[in-house]
């Protein structure tokens, strides 16, 4: 049996092909992710006498073209945690790192782990769509907050406590009301430097413009608001052009995650667990598509203790001679 250790990085891989007995198949050379080279190695490992199996480390991105052309080719892939690999045969008081050794090792530890080795089995399109969906969704999440923080940390010293003014929920399209209104009424002297009647006709205007109900007791609320704040940064085209500025780039960041937001619910729509994940009690149109981006495909689960162990919320047990804890922590 060969087994062939991949040690993948961007845009080039190391390869190693070991037998039982540390006997070296062929010695370890490197492979750019080229559609020529890699399909020159599937030929050469399918040319190998004996059952071949190839084994890598789950590197994000890098190892999907590796895994995905060999398993096409007609290779059996296994695709391993790279923190399951780590520590293995580090026995050595000399602790060299190279991609030759790293490639060897994942060699070594394909033949001892044979038997169990986990097949890849590429993601459905849908699927893989969603995960990556869902990763971006994850991503421009983090910036909207860092960039709502830096428009409220602006707005304290032109506008203190205007994003508290209104409660409303953001809209489907990701606009809110607080920052829509914050980019017409920048600076508290844009409404207390007018008259109440005055201010009151053109919030009535500015409601009327974004589609928003008008209130007169609201304007007046925001009108004894901004009286009651002044500006630290006084009103100049520069202030107005940082605060403008933070404004855009919040709502295009809004707006992305909207249209990222109804297309996990579209993808996710497709799925045929689809109603059963939104059946369940706490489940919205947020978090149903999140789940079933994270899960994958269920079926590859052979339990539901499979399932929650995965999830890592599972409590594993802890007994050694007389000890047998109860009251363990989850994984």
């Amino acid at each position: 049996m060969n087994c062939v250790g991949i040690d993948v990085s961007k845009g080039k891989s190391m390869i190693a092909v070991m037998r039982p007995f540390g006997e070296v198949v062929v010695s370890p050379f490197e492979v750019r992710h080229t559609a020529n080279e890699l399909s020159e190695l599937a030929g050469l490992l399918k040319s190998l006498d004996g059952e071949t199996r190839v084994v890598m480390e789950s590197t994000g991105n890098y190892h999907a073209p590796v895994a995905w052309l060999l398993h096409d080719a007609g290779l059996y892939v296994s695709v391993v945690n790279a923190m399951l690999v780590h520590d293995y045969g580090n026995n050595s008081l000399r602790r060299a790192k190279t991609d030759k050794k790293d490639a060897v090792k994942l060699a070594n530890y394909g033949l001892d782990h044979w038997l169990t080795l986990p097949r890849y089995i590429p993601e459905e399109d849908t699927r893989l769509m969603l995960k990556i969906c869902y990763r971006q969704y994850q991503q421009y999440s983090k910036v909207q907050t860092m960039l709502k923080n830096n428009l409220i940390s602006l707005l304290d010293t032109t506008f203190p406590d205007a994003n508290r003014l209104f409660t409303s929920p953001p809209r489907a399209d990701g606009s809110e009301k607080w920052v829509d209104f914050v980019a017409t009424f920048w600076h508290c002297e844009c409404v207390c430097g007018r008259s109440e009647k005055a201010f009151t006709t053109q919030y009535q205007k500015w409601c009327r413009k974004h589609g928003y109900n008008f209130s007169e007791d609201k304007a007046l609320d925001i009108y004894a608001s901004a009286c009651r704040h002044f500006g630290v940064i006084p009103k100049t085209d520069t202030a107005k052009l940082l605060v403008e500025q933070a404004i855009s780039q919040l709502q295009t960041t809004s707006s992305a995650l909207a249209a990222l937001k109804q297309e996990m619910q579209s993808l996710a729509a497709s799925l045929p667990e689809y109603p059963v994940v939104m059946g369940m009690f706490g489940v919205g149109p947020t978090l149903g598509p999140q789940l079933l981006a994270e899960i994958g495909d269920v079926r590859r689960f052979h339990s539901k203790k499979a399932l929650v162990a995965f999830a890592g919320i599972d409590a594993p047990p802890y007994q050694s001679g007389q000890i047998d804890v109860r009251s363990r922590s989850i994984s």
